[in-house]
């Protein structure tokens, strides 16, 4: 135990020192690169309702969230926040706010409504060209990701969606009509945001869409393999087809937990970085160095699919840049308890929310899962870039949530000091992890917009924008979303200091 408070002491001291030598006078123009980006974030089926408008086709998630007992509050993402038509209000607060980037996603079946991609629906090509172009007129970038968990639902009917290998022609067939829809001015592409989430909380825990935990110890093998595929293929079609001519880039985005070793017992060191190989290294392993970790084939054995050498020259390279969506971070330790399935059971590590002296890793936000730890985003960082030779990384995603409180008076719901305290501290360890050397070049908080928070429902807030469910879904930019437009704008906060 003594190790444990004076190895907590030095963390908390280094911490300490970073923010003393950045506090007050933390800015974007002094602590970042000229060319670094700031964003937010949504998703599809997250923000755009609309969901039988404008030509398109069911997906996975409009099935699920219909499903009595699969949302926490019964509800689902048929209005979600109704950007689809409200678009350019919502392009006009980025703008209010000093962004530089919007990250949104295409709906898949607004593109194809049976995902099979045998007939374009023009409206959807319509729809996202209006909401490119809108973004363009106010100087705003658009980061587009093609696949955010919405699969269209007659690919997962028909086929079994992800299970099926097939299912990488048919993502290849819409990511190439992306590309020459919308790549004369979309200079930045993500394939698919966060496959872990897909792979486990998909088909093992049954959590999110399609629902699936039967076969806990296979199929998230099998999704995870299917989704690297269908990511570098669309990657093989973009450079070589329109880079070139179009002059963008286009990456994956995974998301990762920072591990911390519990203790500085070799076990739990072990434990620590099989954590991140379970988050990361599935992903970015066979791209970068054209194999499943060594850690994951030694565990999952004959469950872990093989790649061709053909799937493995795919493969190979297949990015320009890495997204990172981080949100917090975990003690790990090495344990040997019988998990509730194979797919946790295999890892042999406890994930803990708590110091050995039984103090918090930091503040608790509203999520279970989630709880204010800076120092994390800089660890995660630096660990990218020094297993995969520092490549260009974008944040892409970060934040925190509030619990949705009907009672609470509205004054109270925008006066969001935690999450002020969470970006000025997340963003003071990214740029302390720039200072160390890691290729960063940009961040994007999530989420502009309170939304549809997958199987939570309305029940929890991440936005920068305040959204009134009950009052013509009327947008309040909260206190965060001021504190973002004084950094980001250089204006003077209340201390006569810029933020």
């Amino acid at each position: 135990m003594a190790k444990s408070v004076e190895r907590k002491r030095q963390m908390e001291e280094e911490w300490s020192s970073i923010l003393s030598e950045q506090q007050p006078s933390f800015s974007r123009k002094a602590h970042f690169p000229p060319d670094f980006i700031f964003g937010s974030a949504t998703s599809a089926y997250q923000v755009e309702g609309a969901w039988n408008e404008g030509g398109r086709g069911p997906s996975i998630w409009d099935s699920f969230s219909h499903m009595e007992g699969k949302i926490c509050d019964g509800s689902n993402g048929d209005i979600a926040v109704d950007q689809y038509h409200r678009y350019k209000e919502d392009i006009d607060l980025i703008t209010m706010l000093g962004f530089d980037a919007y990250r949104f996603s295409i709906s898949w079946s607004r593109i194809f409504p049976d995902g099979l991609g045998t007939k374009i629906n023009e409206e959807g090509i319509a729809y996202y060209n209006n909401v490119i172009n809108a973004l363009l007129l106010k100087g705003i970038q658009p980061f587009v990701t093609l696949y955010h968990w919405d699969l269209p639902l007659d690919l997962y009917e028909s086929m079994g969606g992800w299970l099926n290998k097939e299912v990488v022609k048919y993502f290849a067939i819409y990511a190439e009509t992306c590309f020459a829809s919308f790549g004369d001015r979309v200079k930045n592409w993500i394939t698919i945001n966060e496959p872990l989430q897909t792979a486990v909380n998909g088909h093992v825990n049954g959590i999110f869409a399609p629902g699936r935990s039967e076969h806990a110890s296979t199929e998230p093998y099998l999704v995870a393999h299917h989704q690297l595929l269908a990511h570098a293929e669309a990657v093989s079609i973009y450079r070589n087809k329109y880079q070139e001519k179009q002059g963008g880039q286009i990456g994956l985005v995974v998301d990762c937990e920072w591990a911390e070793a519990l203790s500085d017992k070799l076990e739990d060191k072990k434990a620590a970085a099989r954590r991140i190989d379970f988050q990361l290294g599935w992903y970015l392993d066979p791209i970068f160095f054209g194999n499943y970790p060594e850690t994951m084939r030694a565990i999952v054995g004959q469950h872990l699919p093989k790649f061709s050498q053909k799937d493995k020259e795919l493969l190979r390279n297949s990015l320009d840049f890495v997204g990172l969506n981080h949100y917090t971070s975990r003690f790990i330790a090495h344990s040997t308890s019988q998990e509730e399935n194979d797919f946790y059971r295999a890892q042999e590590l406890d994930r803990i929310a708590e110091w050995e002296t039984g103090e918090l890793i930091g503040e608790k936000a509203a999520s279970p899962w989630l709880y204010v730890v800076p120092w994390g985003i800089r660890k995660v960082l630096n660990h990218v870039a020094q297993r995969y030779n520092n490549p260009p990384i974008y944040v892409t995603e970060s934040g925190m949530d509030d619990e949705d409180n009907d009672i609470c008076p509205l004054h109270e719901m925008l006066d969001d000091k935690l999450r002020i305290r969470y970006y000025k501290e997340y963003l003071a360890a990214v740029a302390q992890a720039i200072k160390d050397g890691t290729n960063v070049r940009g961040y994007f908080a999530w989420s502009l917009l309170d939304n549809f928070e997958w199987s939570c429902g309305y029940s929890k807030r991440f936005g920068l924008i305040y959204v009134d469910y009950k009052n013509g879904l009327t947008r309040h930019p909260k206190s965060s979303a001021y504190w973002f437009m004084r950094f980001l704008k250089g204006i003077e906060g209340k201390n006569g200091k810029e933020e």
